[in-house]
């Protein structure tokens, strides 16, 4: 409860003369004024003039030697010109990643980044931009004619289609069939391409497809250098600060087709890519923002009548047949994970350059020639039109147009029942540990949850991944307990969980107290219980215990407040951020639904505007100052049991009416769902108008990489594409020229 104690500490503010249950009638001369309300006034300042970020103006600076912690609370600050700033989540995330140089008691880099997370950490779980529910155990069901899965299993970041390699078949045709409930567009060579988010069935054939990588990630969900495929590489820093890294390839790496690969092959994709050629093909930009020389100079260059820009990319060099270099830029040089920027796959240059077009290198960087810009009679760029193709069009002829480079090559895709089929690539020499494919075929389809196990027992499917919840998992333990052999499973914890998330910048939702509270009221313990039917728990954070990190945060000292379930608790934290009103502005004297008072010169139009589902409670204005009613809005999927369960975990709970708070809930799609949050019609759905600040859904930890930088940003340019909770930390904002 220490975070707690510091809460009912920071938000008291300004306090009434006189005790809560004496209180007048609201006034603009009582208001207790909460820190969120600085965050609410943004809008009226322009972001470089009147305020920065607390990471922009002094974060770049920073060594982990430089941070003091709060002993009581865990709470970092820094000081600088004799005066202290706390830290918030985008200087902690930010510096988790760009501030990791050894300092201080810590010897290596990853000690500092360790340190930085654990700080992180410690600051979410008091901000509370969402509620952890229930985070489960999976399942992984097998056909035991699939060997070598109890010796090399799946885990949280090495799933089926990662560990097949290791396995063989003793089916009769040699082949493994996959499935997931995730539609197959059969977009594999770039599962990516024009899309925000591919489907995770995509991205499983991407990557069996597609390899030969220059740096690949390991089980363990670390990354290393592929010294099957890497023969030496070097890292070099200019006096300007830029980071390069040369890598030599072996001269006997060969696509599917047997033919060779050279270091063309590998930088092919890039030089495309980050073209205006391809912003045309895929209809939208890619990111080069590390590249050298991309953003002001090959990202301009539109062909040969260019009167802006530079055809040469001056962060890409081909140095021979088997070398090649990519220079990272200053900014980014000392990313704690920069081995990322060195990971190449290959893939047949003509495919994405054409055939003809030259990569040449006077010296300045690489750059195609011109018959790469060439353009039809309406403008419009022939390789746009060629490389579209290449990505979207789901023919057989299209696949065998050009070679694979991964363990398995598509020979087919089937739109009407959404299955693809792989083939063994014979020509592949091996993943980072020299493993090679010995499974001949490997169908891929997409499955019907609630048929899966019938299709399994049938012989349509030879792994159902990731079963998780009590019913589910009973029946598949007990499908393989009972088959005398011919089933088999493995299980591991879920780097993830199911969530309340937050619009954390609207409504209720954008005060640390509510969340709290809701915290609170729920018994999270008892929720994940009933959820996963006994297999699973609770988190108290964004972190998969079985991380490195984790651990070595615990080792740390990391203390996470649990919220224990405490009606009283969050009755005190909500009194203390004043919720503490009726509606019309006398004090609240124990029933109904609580009111906090906003001054108007604070509140903006989406809360003025904010109310109940039903209309019943809404934002009123008193004695000139506002009323917001402690009113949830709640919007959850249809047909999901996490939802059904929150009906009385959340909107029928007892604590919840006691601490003087309602819940609504909407039912419906996902799509509109995520339109709601996002409060723009991303999908066709958003009317113009916010009514919902939470939601249900998952999130998942399952990346080698642990990276949030950017994504509590502050600034208005990058928050709307950028922002993971909607959050905007009070400890980050640096008021200038005040």
């Amino acid at each position: 409860m220490k975070k707690l104690v510091a809460l009912l500490m920071t938000l008291v503010m300004v306090l009434a003369a006189v005790s809560f249950a004496g209180a007048e009638s609201v006034d603009a001369a009582n208001i207790v004024e909460s820190p969120e309300f600085q965050v609410m006034t943004l809008g009226n300042y322009k972001y470089g003039e009147d305020y920065t970020s607390l990471y922009e103006k002094y974060g770049k600076d920073i060594t982990i030697a430089d941070v003091t912690e709060d002993e009581e609370t865990g709470f970092a600050y820094i000081t600088v010109d004799g005066e202290q700033h706390e830290l918030g989540l985008d200087f902690l995330t930010m510096a988790m990643v760009y501030n990791t140089t050894p300092a201080g008691d810590y010897e290596t880099e990853d000690d500092v980044y360790a340190a930085w997370w654990r700080l992180y950490i410690t600051r979410w779980n008091y901000l509370l931009p969402e509620v952890p529910l229930y985070s489960n155990e999976y399942y992984d069901l097998y056909n035991a004619q699939i060997k070598g899965v109890a010796e090399n299993p799946t885990n949280p970041f090495w799933g089926p289609a990662s560990a097949l390699i290791d396995w063989s078949s003793e089916k009769e045709d040699g082949s493994i069939i996959l499935g997931s409930s995730t539609e197959l567009s059969g977009q594999f060579r770039v599962p990516s391409f024009g899309k925000s988010s591919p489907g995770a069935s995509d991205n499983d054939i991407g990557g069996l497809t597609t390899g030969l990588d220059t740096v690949t990630n390991t089980k363990e969900g670390g990354y290393v250098w592929n010294d099957t495929v890497v023969d030496s590489y070097e890292e070099t820093i200019d006096e300007a600060g830029n980071l390069t890294f040369t890598i030599k390839i072996k001269d006997d790496l060969k696509f599917s087709d047997g033919s060779a690969v050279t270091a063309k092959d590998y930088i092919a994709f890039s030089l495309a890519s980050l073209s205006p050629v391809y912003t045309e093909a895929a209809s939208r930009e890619s990111s080069g923002l590390t590249t050298l020389g991309w953003k002001d100079a090959y990202q301009k260059y539109t062909g040969p009548d260019s009167t802006e820009g530079t055809k040469e990319l001056a962060g890409i060099h081909l140095i021979d047949d088997y070398t090649f270099s990519y220079t990272v830029t200053a900014d980014y040089a000392n990313y704690f994970y920069k081995i990322t920027y060195a990971a190449f796959s290959a893939s047949p240059a003509a495919a994405w350059l054409g055939e003809g077009v030259e990569i040449k290198d006077d010296g300045n960087g690489c750059y195609l020639s011109d018959e790469f810009y060439a353009k039809d009679a309406d403008g419009k760029y022939i390789q746009a039109a060629a490389i579209r193709k290449l990505c979207t069009d789901t023919s057989e002829e299209n696949y065998a147009a050009y070679p694979w480079s991964g363990p398995y090559y598509v020979e087919s895709f089937d739109n009407s029942d959404s299955t693809a089929t792989l083939k063994k690539n014979e020509y592949f020499k091996g993943n980072y540990e020299g493993a090679t494919p010995k499974i001949d075929t490997v169908i891929y389809k997409k499955i019907v949850s609630a048929t899966q196990i019938e299709d399994f027992k049938a012989g349509g499917l030879d792994v159902i991944a990731a079963i998780t919840g009590g019913a589910d998992t009973d029946n598949a333990l007990k499908l393989a307990d009972e088959s005398e052999g011919k089933y088999v499973y493995t299980h591991y914890s879920r780097a993830g969980y199911g969530k309340l998330g937050f619009r954390a910048d609207y409504g209720p939702a954008q005060f640390v107290s509510v969340r709290q509270a809701i915290a609170l009221c729920m018994d999270r313990a008892q929720f994940a219980k009933d959820f996963t039917g006994g297999y699973g728990g609770v988190v108290d954070g964004p972190y998969y215990t079985g991380s490195w990190m984790y651990k070595a945060a615990v080792d740390q000292g990391m203390l996470l407040d649990s919220y224990a379930t405490s009606a009283d608790a969050a009755i005190e934290v909500l009194e203390a951020d004043g919720w503490i009103y009726n509606a019309d502005g006398t004090p609240y004297a124990g029933e109904g639904v609580r009111y906090k008072a906003i001054p108007a010169d604070k509140i903006n139009e989406n809360d003025k505007n904010y109310k109940s589902v039903d209309g019943t409670y809404k934002t009123e204005e008193v004695n000139g100052v506002y009323l917001m009613p402690l009113v949830i809005n709640w919007y959850g999927t249809a047909d999901n049991p996490f939802t059904d369960l929150l009906q009385t975990g959340l909107k029928a709970n007892e604590n919840v009416a006691k601490a003087g708070m309602v819940v609504y809930n909407t039912i419906g799609d996902f799509a509109p769902m995520l339109d709601e949050l996002y409060q723009q019609a991303a999908y066709g759905f958003y009317s113009g108008s916010p009514m919902y600040c939470a939601f249900n859904f998952a999130t998942g930890f399952n990346s080698a990489v642990y990276d949030f930088a950017f994504n509590m940003t502050i600034d208005p340019a990058m928050y709307d594409d950028y922002s993971q909770y909607y959050i905007k930390d009070y400890a980050d904002i640096l008021w200038l020229n005040k």
